[in-house]
C-alpha cells in the first residue's frame, strides 16, 4: 500500500502520500470495503436526513479531541473547513480581524487566501481583516528558537493594527506547504494567552499535521501543550476521499443556529464511512506509534547525512512530517533552488 507503479511496472516508494493525505496507504482494504459497502447502501441523502454513519464518525472524531471540543461540522476540504472556522470565529466574537502567520497556507478561497501568506498561492482578490505575524521559524527566523519573542509581535499587531479586540488566530502546528516549519518552542502557549486576552478564538489548522502524522501525538497542537477553541482537518481524515471537518465547543457552535448553515456534500455517508474506517485502521495498526518510530529513525538518518553533506542546511519536523532544507551557504542560508529541483527530478525516476 506504500508503493506506486509506473507503466513499465517499476515500483516506487511513495513518500509524498497525495500531499500528506494517505494516512493508511493506497487502497487499504478496510477503507475500500467501507466505501464500497456504504456506496451500495446509501450514497447521498444530504445532512438534512441524518444517518448512523455521520453520527458514528462524528462521535469517534470528537472522542479523539481534548476538552469540550465535541461539535463536528463536516466539509469537503481543508479550504472549506478553514473558511467555516474563520466565519464561526467572526460570528462568535463580533469582530472581523484575524491573525495568521507569515509563510502560512490555509486554503485558496477568498477568506483563506487572505490568511495564506505565500505570494505564489495568492490571487489579486479582496482579502480584508487578516494580519500576518512574524513567522516563529527556528531556522530562518530573526529570533531563532525564542518563541516568546515572536509572540510579542502578535501583541503589537493587536495593539497597533486592530481595535484591541479580534476574532481569532489561525495557525498550523507545523507549516506544511510552507516547508515543514516547526514553530519555536513556547510560541503557541504565549500567543494563545494573548489572543484570549483580546477576546479572540484560537483555531488549530490540523489539515496536514493531524491524524497521528507527528507520531508523538494524534494532533499537532498537542505537541505545544495548548487546547484550541476550533480545530480544522482534512487530507488524512479520509485517506484520499474528499472530506474535511471543523470541531468546536457547543457554546461556540451555537452561533451557527442564528441562520441556516448548509453544505450539500459535507457529511456525505460514503465519505464519513471512509473517515470512520481510517480512524479504526490508525488505531488497529498502531499507525501513530509507527509514525513515531519510523519517523524518529528517518530523522536520525537524515541528520547524519546533514553532518556529511554541506548542501543540507536543516533537517526538521516530527514523526512522518519531515523536511530537509538545502542551502548553498550555511551562514547566509541561501536556498539551493537548482539543486533542490534536480533532486526532486531524480526522486521521480
Amino acid at each position: 500500500m506504500q508503493y506506486l507503479f509506473d507503466e513499465n511496472g517499476r515500483r516506487y516508494l511513495d513518500a509524498f502520500g497525495g500531499i500528506a493525505t494517505l494516512s493508511c496507504g493506497h487502497c487499504h482494504p478496510d477503507v475500500v470495503d467501507a466505501i464500497v459497502n456504504q456506496t451500495k447502501r446509501l450514497q447521498h441523502p444530504t445532512i438534512l436526513y441524518l444517518n448512523n454513519v455521520i453520527a458514528d464518525f462524528a462521535e469517534a472524531l470528537a472522542n479523539k479531541l481534548p476538552g469540550n471540543l465535541k461539535v463536528v461540522f463536516f466539509t469537503n476540504s481543508g479550504t472549506e473547513a478553514n473558511e467555516l472556522a474563520m466565519m464561526i470565529a467572526r460570528l462568535y466574537t463580533g469582530c472581523h480581524d484575524i491573525i495568521s502567520l507569515r509563510n502560512a497556507y490555509h486554503g485558496n478561497a477568498a477568506g483563506t487566501m487572505g490568511a495564506t501568506a505565500q505570494s505564489n498561492w495568492k490571487f489579486n482578490v479582496i482579502q480584508s481583516g487578516v494580519h500576518h505575524a512574524i513567522n516563529p521559524d527556528p531556522y530562518r527566523g530573526v529570533f531563532g528558537s525564542e518563541g516568546e519573542k515572536y509572540a510579542k509581535d502578535v501583541q503589537d499587531l493587536i495593539q497597533f493594527g486592530t481595535s484591541g479586540n479580534i476574532a481569532g488566530f489561525i495557525s498550523e502546528a507545523i507549516q506544511g506547504v510552507g516547508g515543514i516549519i516547526e514553530l519555536a518552542p513556547g510560541y503557541m502557549p504565549a500567543v494563545y494567552s494573548t489572543i484570549k486576552k483580546a477576546g479572540g478564538l484560537c483555531i488549530a489548522d490540523e489539515v496536514q499535521a493531524g491524524f497521528a502524522r507527528t507520531g508523538s501525538h494524534f494532533w499537532g497542537f498537542e505537541n505545544h501543550g495548548v487546547v484550541p477553541d476550533i480545530v480544522t482537518m482534512a487530507k488524512g481524515i479520509g485517506n484520499g476521499i474528499p472530506l474535511g471537518a471543523v470541531v468546536t465547543t457547543p457554546e461556540i457552535a451555537e452561533v451557527l443556529t442564528r441562520r441556516s448553515y448548509f453544505n450539500t456534500f459535507g457529511g456525505n455517508p460514503v465519505c464519513t464511512a471512509a473517515g470512520l474506517a481510517v480512524l479504526k485502521v490508525i488505531e488497529k495498526e498502531k499507525l501513530q506509534e509507527n509514525a513515531h518510530v519510523v519517523g524518529s529513525h528517518l530523522k536520525e538518518r537524515l541528520t547524519a547525512l546533514k553532518d556529511k553533506y554541506d548542501l543540507i542546511g536543516d533537517v526538521r519536523g516530527r514523526g512522518l512530517m519531515l523536511g530537509v532544507e538545502l542551502v548553498t551557504d550555511h551562514k547566509l542560508k541561501t536556498p539551493a533552488k537548482l539543486e533542490t529541483l534536480h533532486i526532486m527530478e531524480q526522486l521521480k525516476g
